[in-house]
């Protein structure tokens, strides 16, 4: 299917729109603030336009993974190209996007939660031209990495996000900026490393032959890496069940454990999330912590499916204590922040451990979960922030009483609460539940140890709203006022996703269902 503006594809179009926002926001004159923020806004807008026409157009019954015909919207065209090198043949690099039903949830997602934080924004007033194009720039390299088939592409958009997120923190973020601005940044500068010496290494050991010129051609095609024909002999990582192919899906799930961020690898999480203004912590948990896992959904899974079957039971195991620990962890913290923060590792485990599962119920209800999760924390995240303009405390002991001063924010926040708690008939309930099931079904043992995360979570999810929305009013807060117009704006759209995939979860299983299933039988089939 092809879908083209003005001679130019969707996917470009809605990757790339962001930087034209951006190019705008700094031509215009500093002192132009409102000016500047409409230009974001105007610019995530037509993102939510373009991934809305996606989900409109977007064919549900395509069946694939691992071809050309199986994407939707195909992008592809020569992009760089070196003849007749000595030993390597000709080298390529295609400009290649496409996406399939594992890819069109995450891109309404981030266009949705783009928007949305653009909206939040909207009270930044220190370097204001600079905050909002460094935030498109973001914005532009999560859409980037999501409907990227080429790999060097997919590893330029991933960089790409880096640098932005860096500044963002360290500029705009809280007293202790630059502490958790260079943590984030190391932790995913080395797993950047990681990936960068995978790639090559599967670029050196896959090629194919170009019918029109019979050359052998090394290319860094996602799709052609799927392929174990193409694999040439004596590559590093050529053949089933070696031990190289073993060492480069370790540092490629090293790299995307990072970002997700699974344990032990997520203490950079929570003062990332501390110290970022709200808004990105919005960006942060809403949609870049879905990029580890749709990592190992695009790459390691399909292109490692052995060494995904040999290591798949330790993925299961890593899922489980993050589910447990994160939850621990958020129910120890009084900082309302932070709370929020490792409730995410928690969630994120269950999305690792649906996928673990390796069936379709569990891929399913793990994929489901990286969009509700995204939803849900960015209305958390929200939550915080409201509260901080106004009283500038997240001490969960600061507070209390707060419903009887802001009804209506206590109304929309307490949904995002009971959703992240996985109250049937909102959103999280869902995803939860078919992940858990798919997980019973591949290991029971480890699956009832998880849901005990549940439990633990109810417990720490009701204490915060005993203890910050219920009980006495403390005296310097008897005066707060509730939302504002632009504030019911950032919720209410979030609010209407929560309540409708809870109660009619069915179109957006549908958008993944033929992907997912065909990409459970390609692992389990080891690629054949």
């Amino acid at each position: 299917m092809e879908f083209q503006i003005f001679g130019v594809g969707i996917l470009t179009w809605i990757v790339f729109i962001p930087i034209v926002g951006m190019l705008v926001v700094l031509l215009l004159p500093d002192k132009s603030r409102n000016a500047i923020r409409w230009a974001a806004v105007v610019a995530t807008g037509l993102q939510v336009i373009l991934a809305g026409v996606i989900f409109a157009l977007f064919d549900r019954a395509k069946l694939g993974i691992n071809d050309a015909e199986s994407f939707q919207f195909v992008e592809k065209f020569s992009w760089i190209t070196v003849e007749a090198v000595p030993w390597v043949g000709r080298i390529e690099i295609n400009y290649f996007l496409g996406i399939d039903g594992l890819s069109v949830l995450m891109i309404l997602l981030t266009s949705l939660i783009g928007f949305i934080g653009v909206i939040s924004s909207w009270n930044i007033d220190k370097m204001v031209k600079g905050y909002f194009a460094l935030y498109l720039l973001l914005v532009t390299g999560m859409m980037g990495v999501f409907v990227s088939l080429d790999f060097f592409l997919f590893f330029i958009f991933w960089e790409v996000m880096l640098l932005p997120m860096y500044f963002l923190i360290g500029l705009w973020g809280g007293p202790r900026r630059e502490y958790a601005a260079i943590k984030f940044f190391l932790y995913t500068f080395v797993g950047g490393i990681l990936m960068l010496l995978t790639m090559l290494a599967l670029y050196f050991s896959v090629a194919y032959t170009d019918p029109a010129t019979g050359q052998s051609v090394h290319t860094f095609n996602i799709l052609h890496m799927m392929d174990p024909s193409n694999y040439v002999e004596g590559g590093l990582l050529s053949g089933v069940d070696t031990t190289w192919r073993y060492v480069a899906w370790m540092a490629l799930f090293i790299n995307f454990a990072i970002k997700i961020p699974l344990f032990p690898f997520h203490t950079w999480l929570p003062d990332a999330h501390v110290e970022a203004p709200t808004p990105i912590s919005v960006i942060l948990a809403g949609v870049l912590l879905k990029l580890g896992t749709y990592g190992l959904l695009r790459i390691n899974f399909p292109i490692f499916p052995d060494a995904t079957v040999y290591f798949i039971y330790f993925m299961a195991v890593l899922a489980m204590i993050s589910i447990i620990y994160g939850a621990f962890c958020a129910m120890a913290q009084d900082d309302f922040k932070k709370l929020i923060a490792y409730s995410s590792i928690s969630h994120m485990g269950i999305v690792v451990l649906g996928i673990a599962a390796l069936n379709t119920q569990g891929m399913v209800g793990g994929v489901l979960q990286m969009f509700n999760h995204g939803i849900i924390t960015a209305v958390l995240f929200l939550a915080v922030g409201v509260l901080y303009d106004r009283t500038h405390k997240r001490g969960l002991y600061d507070f209390g009483g707060i419903a009887n001063q802001m009804p209506k924010y206590t109304g929309l926040a307490m949904i995002g609460m009971f959703a992240a708690l996985g109250l049937p008939g909102l959103n999280g309930f869902v995803s939860e539940l078919f992940s858990f099931l798919g997980a019973f079904e591949a290991y029971k043992w480890i699956a009832i140890i998880s849901v005990t995360g549940i439990i633990i979570t109810a417990g720490y999810i009701l204490w915060t709203i005993q203890r910050v929305f219920l009980g006495s009013t403390p005296d310097k807060l008897t005066d707060l006022k509730d939302l504002t117009p632009r504030e019911y704006l950032m919720f209410v759209p979030l609010i209407i996703l929560i309540i409708l995939l809870g109660i009619y979860p069915a179109p957006a299983i549908e958008l993944m269902n033929s992907s997912l299933s065909h990409l459970v039988e390609f692992v389990n089939s080891g690629g054949r």
